[in-house]
């Protein structure tokens, strides 16, 4: 391996980023793994690395080279270890609740008002307004989700306001809910990684007005292309493999530091739209077209939709949101017209990672938009989250109503104990009221909601809120609409369950049309042929669960620190390493 590869953009060589990141994780007492590498076109590599005890801290990384890919994951995985995202849809237990500090030690807590109204010094006037758009908050709608300490407040991180450096208090829940992983990077300096996770705010905020107002983009000419020959030549081998490719001008008229590529797969019509973004031209050429493959190989290619003329499916929440996750969304008709919103513009900034730090805050200032910093350096490795309130949001605002991630607050500890209950029929029947009162989607799984880190053969992991309807209507003994859950839960969640778990539903449904149909008395007509189609234990256990000897099949109940749960125990413990450095 060579030891000084130097590469545009970055303030070491690759092989000594590689070699002080790994060591950094090794003394935090995280045993990186490479899981798998492509290699699909030239010049353009990935790779998927995990942690082998807790697998659920897992990075990818993309480059021109081998050891731009692992440099790239495993700056990733630090900026994920930094900024907390890899535990930001999770509880994370009492124990951790009560601790000296939950998040970080300079964190600050919010006591609740009596009338639920804002607590003084949270946020400042700009962020009040901007997230009160529609509708005013209440404090108890910014308890985080780790915690779930009520009694505690609001919980909120210090951020720099960067026109005028002052020090603005933000709430983790609205970090969690809106802005998810956009804007963390994680670098050799703290310029460096100020600059990516600025670069990568435009290249969302582009990806998204692209889509959302059905924008038209410019070609790259060919002979500027031909200037950068390593993604010149990735792109032509796709090209010759089948695979047509576009390269667009996202800098929507010069403004900001953004290209497109977009690949065509002539097999079954799909469209597929990568978008990457720095203000040096040639990097950020180099990352749209490794960011195309990355984690793909070219038999892979064939999962993206054909492109759509309705531009309110391009638009939708929906698909913005599949887009930033694996960007497999639709892409609209109106992008790809021959006549274009924007003249080409040939913009390219050249500047160590300070100067292109501030180059990207002008740009982004001009735009009247603000922006705040917290900058990391706990593990040892720069690190950032930069928000810039009204482009960087991935959600929209109304989540914070309607969509909140600590909705499951409320319920956690009463399903979470559910499997251990032995109340009144009239209760269970209750349960299901308040659940459609609360309009708790169906399809809901019960982990999202509650925080819950499980395996995939752990019942916990498969529940839906159809599904505990189903459980808490045959705990109640209302066997019509326990009927009626048991058929939606067939339908709907089936493909997820193991053999035991979808026989056991098709069993119950059947045992729930006989109680229905027939008198108790009949039953040892249909014994035999029960026991011939489900088995003898089946049966058994079914009949144990109708005859209400039996409730919540399969679900152990969990306590406090859901010590049930080895997923979670990993997660937490994997927690307990970060904090101990803080």
């Amino acid at each position: 391996m060579s030891t000084a590869t130097l590469i545009p953009g970055k303030d070491a060589a690759l092989e000594h980023s590689i070699a002080r990141f790994q060591q950094q994780l090794t003394q935090l007492g995280f045993t990186i793994q490479e899981v798998s590498w492509l290699n699909p076109a030239p010049h353009v590599w990935s790779v998927h690395i995990a942690d082998r005890d807790c697998p659920q801290c897992f990075t990818n990384g993309k480059g021109t080279s081998k050891e731009a890919a692992l440099a790239s994951a495993l700056g990733e995985f630090f900026e994920r270890l930094s900024c907390n995202y890899f535990f930001a849809d999770f509880y994370l237990g009492e124990h951790i609740a009560h601790s000296e500090f939950v998040h970080y030690p300079n964190e600050r807590w919010f006591a609740l008002t009596e009338d639920d109204s804002l607590p003084e010094g949270l946020l400042d006037e700009y962020l009040l307004d901007f997230y009160q758009q529609e509708a005013p908050l209440a404090a108890s709608q910014l308890i985080d989700l780790q915690s779930a300490n009520e009694e505690r407040g609001v919980c909120a991180l210090p951020f720099v306001r960067q026109n005028d450096l002052e020090q603005v208090f933000i709430p983790v829940n609205i970090i969690g809910n809106l802005y998810v992983s956009n804007g963390m990077s994680a670098g050799n300096n703290r310029y460096e990684a100020r600059a990516q996770a600025l670069s990568e705010i435009c290249e969302r905020y582009v990806k998204q007005r692209v889509l959302t107002e059905a924008l038209s983009l410019p070609h790259i000419p060919a002979d500027i292309l031909a200037q950068h020959p390593n993604s010149h030549a990735a792109l032509a081998y796709l090209a010759e493999q089948g695979f047509p490719t576009l390269a667009l001008d996202a800098s929507l008229g010069g403004v900001f530091p953004v290209v497109c590529v977009l690949l065509f797969n002539p097999d079954n019509g799909g469209c597929f739209a990568s978008f990457g973004a720095h203000p040096n031209f040639a990097i950020a050429l180099e990352r749209t077209v490794t960011e195309l493959l990355q984690g793909r190989n070219l038999h892979q290619l064939d999962v993206f939709p054909a492109p759509s003329f309705a531009n309110n499916e391009v638009a939708d929440p929906t698909n913005l949101e599949t887009h930033f996750t694996d960007s497999s969304g639709l892409f609209g008709w109106d992008s790809l017209r021959k006549t274009t919103d924007f003249e080409y513009c040939a913009w390219d900034f050249q500047g160590d990672t300070q100067t292109t730090f501030e180059h990207l805050v002008q740009l982004i200032e001009q735009q009247d938009f603000s922006i705040y910093i917290a900058d990391y350096q706990h593990l040892g490795v720069d690190a950032c989250r930069i928000l810039v309130p009204g482009m960087s949001e991935i959600y929209p605002i109304e989540d914070l109503f309607y969509a909140n991630n600590n909705l499951g607050n409320d319920w956690r500890e009463l399903i979470c104990q559910l499997p251990s209950t032995a109340a009144q029929a009239e209760d269970y029947l209750g349960l299901i009221e308040t659940i459609e009162e609360d309009n708790l989607s169906d399809d809901l799984l019960l982990a999202e909601l509650l925080g819950l880190a499980v395996t995939a053969d752990d019942p916990w992991g498969s529940l839906r809120i159809g599904e505990l309807k189903a459980m808490l209507a045959l705990a109640a003994g209302a066997h019509q609409i326990a009927l009626d859950w048991v058929r939606w839960t067939l339908d709907f969640n089936s493909s997820t369950f193991t053999k035991s778990r979808r026989q056991h539903y098709l069993c119950l449904a059947a045992l729930l049309e006989f109680q229905l149909s027939r008198t108790p008395q009949t039953w040892v007509e249909y014994e035999h042929a029960f026991t011939l189609a489900y088995g003898t234990q089946q049966v058994a256990d079914c009949r144990a669960v109708l005859l209400g000897e039996s409730r919540f099949y399969g679900l152990a109940p969990l306590d406090s620190q859901l010590s049930q749960l080895p997923a979670q125990q990993k997660l937490i413990q994997a927690y307990q390493k970060l904090q101990r450095c803080k």
